[in-house]
C-alpha cells in the first residue's frame, strides 16, 4: 500500500478488482484523498459477513455496517449483479454464486449461457445493477443506485473486467464490458454511477 499513512476509508470486499475500480472512480472526484488510503476488508484480514439480505441495498448495508463495527472507520460497500429479462431479473442477488459456488466466474458464465442458449438476440436484454452504501461510525447511512443496460452475447469476449463483464454488451456498443478499457467501463458502469453518486456523502464523511 506504500507510505500513504493510515486508512481513511474501507471498501467491504475481498475482491481486488472492485478495490481497483473504487480507487479509479473516486480519485478524480476526491482529489484530496490518497487512493492508497482506501483499503479493502481483505487488506485488513476481516471476515466476510453473511449476506442474507433479499435486495442489493440490504446486502450492501450488511457489509458496510460490519466493517464499521470492526474498524471504526467509514465504510463503503456495494452489492451488484446481473439481471436478465427473460429470467425475471435473475441471477440478481445470486449472481456471484449462480453456479452454486461463490465467486466462480467461469462456471457462473457457463451456466448462464447454457440457460439462454435457445434465446434469440432480440430477447437477450439484461442489465448490471448496483447498490452502493456508505456507513459512517456516527451512524449515518447513504445508499445510491446505478444500472447499465444492454444485451447478452452468446459467448464471452474480452479480457478486462470480471464477473459477467465478458457477456454484457452495453446499449449502443458492439463491445462487451470486458472489451472496454477500464476507464471506459468505469465512466458508464453501474458501479461507477452508484459510487459517483456517493461522492457528496463521502466528502462530508471524510472532510475531503
Amino acid at each position: 500500500m506504500g507510505d500513504a499513512g493510515p486508512a481513511r476509508l474501507v471498501l467491504a470486499t475481498h475482491n481486488r478488482h472492485k478495490l481497483g475500480e473504487l480507487r479509479a472512480i473516486l480519485s478524480p472526484a476526491l482529489p484530496g484523498l490518497d487512493p492508497a488510503a482506501v483499503v479493502s476488508a481483505g487488506d485488513l484480514g476481516l471476515p466476510e459477513p453473511v449476506e442474507d439480505g433479499l435486495t442489493f441495498e440490504a446486502n450492501a448495508l450488511i457489509k458496510a455496517r460490519a466493517i464499521v463495527a470492526a474498524t471504526g472507520l467509514p465504510a463503503v460497500a456495494d452489492d451488484s449483479g446481473l439481471a436478465v429479462d427473460v429470467l425475471g431479473g435473475a441471477p440478481g442477488i445470486f449472481s456471484a454464486r449462480w453456479c452454486g459456488r461463490h465467486g466462480d466466474d467461469a462456471a457462473n458464465l457457463d451456466l448462464l449461457l447454457a440457460q439462454l442458449a435457445d434465446i434469440a438476440d432480440p430477447h437477450r436484454g439484461a442489465r448490471f445493477v448496483c447498490a452502493a452504501a456508505l456507513v459512517t461510525p456516527d451512524g449515518r447511512e447513504v445508499v445510491e443506485h446505478g444500472a447499465l443496460v444492454g444485451t447478452l452475447a452468446t459467448a464471452p469476449r474480452g479480457s478486462h473486467g470480471f464477473g459477467y463483464d465478458p457477456v454484457l454488451v452495453p446499449t449502443g456498443e458492439r463491445r462487451t464490458c470486458a472489451e472496454l478499457a477500464p476507464e471506459e467501463k468505469n465512466a458508464r458502469s453501474h458501479r461507477g454511477q452508484a459510487f459517483r453518486a456517493l461522492v457528496p456523502a463521502l466528502v462530508r464523511a471524510l472532510g475531503s
